[in-house]
């Protein structure tokens, strides 16, 4: 399952956050990095994703 996660993360990063903890702050914090930047959206998705 966090072989799709980590997929989903890297097509739509906040979406992977999502999948993994749902509405909180980590969601919150990665829109803006989404949006400020694709590629730390990316890596602080895969990070939520892998640190559980």
């Amino acid at each position: 399952m966090d072989v799709v996660r980590i997929l989903i993360a890297i097509l739509i990063p906040p979406l992977g956050v999502f999948l993994q903890v749902g509405l909180g702050l980590q969601f919150w914090l990665n829109i803006p990095l989404t949006i400020l930047g694709y590629v730390p959206g990316i890596i602080h998705a895969i990070w939520v994703i892998l640190r559980k």
